[in-house]
């Protein structure tokens, strides 16, 4: 907690400063900015995404919107290049999309041409599907507000918007195509081995069974009930979960692939192989509470689940991060969820 204070601290300090040394940017014109630092401030400002920075910058001195890099592209370009959701979603409040929409840089690259490139050095999340599945999503959006004729526009390479974005990312699609396969194959190994000794559990019925007629003798106990109830549930869960890895290995890996099919077979597959082995666990536990009925059951019970829990935590542990981010990334609102800035001190404009 003193950490995020003071890391506040630090952040409303340097706002204060940046406003105090901008106060004088309201009367520089556009060669004096040029000539000045601040080019290179709202330029580092926009390619790291400090948005609050940007804002005091914009705000303070309206020539700046029209910044170019020496390539010729502007902020909302140089934003989109380096995925920088934040200014990119400010710059939209502010409406300076449409300003920065008919802009092409020196090379005659268009808006969805620059939501075409990849800077390997950018990934910031989780695995490479992960990151393919984000810059997918980040094509789509550019693509959604560009128009029409701007997505079958050539650039000086004679490329398109999506020629380009297949060229910049064929390395990272080869890389997410071997990283699924590799989860799938892993994961693959546990829920076959887990099928396979649900499907023969029932076969072996902890207890006994009558001579004569091959009835489990603890037939009527609690435990028993459970055992055949987590066995069933394990089994299904498994053979569920099998069927989802096996389709992630038989998968065409097309690019739109990225976005929700792959992922979603992920999701499906990992929640039920966690949901397996919670449920074998559970059968295990009543196995054992069966086998040492009597006195020394309540102990047995007591230490056993216990004991039983643990694989199960530290599954859900390691795999967490993994799962929150994909359900995030799949099915929350995404990258582009909806925030609210404040353009200048009587405007409040939402963008959604």
């Amino acid at each position: 907690m003193k950490q995020v204070l003071n890391s506040k601290e630090k952040h409303d300090h340097t706002a204060v400063i940046v406003q105090r040394i901008c106060s004088l940017l309201p009367n520089l014109n556009p060669h004096q900015l040029r000539e000045s630092f601040i080019n290179d401030a709202v330029y580092r400002s926009t390619i790291y995404g400090i948005v609050e920075v940007f804002k005091i910058l914009i705000d303070i001195n309206p020539y700046l919107e029209h910044f170019k890099d020496e390539f010729g592209r502007g902020l909302f370009q140089i934003a989109i290049m380096y995925r920088q959701e934040s200014i990119f979603q400010y710059m939209s409040a502010m409406g300076q999309r449409n300003q920065d929409m008919c802009l092409l840089d020196n090379f005659g690259n268009n808006v969805l041409h620059c939501a075409a490139f990849w800077d390997p050095s950018s990934q910031l999340v989780h695995g490479p599907a992960l990151q393919m599945q984000r810059e997918i999503q980040w094509f789509r959006e550019v693509e959604r507000v560009v128009p029409p004729r701007y997505k079958e526009m050539r650039n000086k390479d004679n490329f398109t918007p999506k020629t380009l974005f297949s060229l910049q990312h064929k390395d990272l699609a080869k890389e997410a195509e071997k990283w699924m396969k590799e989860m799938a194959q892993a994961c693959i190994i546990v829920t076959a081995l887990i099928a396979t000794v649900m499907f023969a559990a029932p076969f072996t019925l902890p207890g006994g069974t009558d001579q004569n007629t091959g009835v489990s003798l603890t037939l009527q106990s609690r435990a028993f009930k459970v055992f055949i109830v987590s066995d069933v549930i394990s089994l299904f869960a498994s053979c569920t979960s099998l069927l989802m890895f096996f389709s992630i290995l038989t998968a065409r890996y097309a690019e739109r692939d990225f976005l929700t099919s792959l992922p979603r077979r992920l999701i499906l597959g990992l929640f039920t192989l966690f949901f397996s082995i919670a449920t074998m666990v559970a059968t295990f536990t009543a196995t054992v509470v069966i086998v040492f009925r009597g006195e020394a059951q309540s102990r047995a019970y007591i230490w056993v689940s216990i004991l039983a829990c643990l694989p199960v935590l530290m599954f859900a542990f390691l795999q967490f991060r993994l799962f929150g981010n994909l359900i995030l990334s799949t099915y929350g609102r995404g990258i582009f969820r909806r925030k609210k800035f404040v353009v200048s001190p009587l405007i409040s404009i939402g963008y959604g």
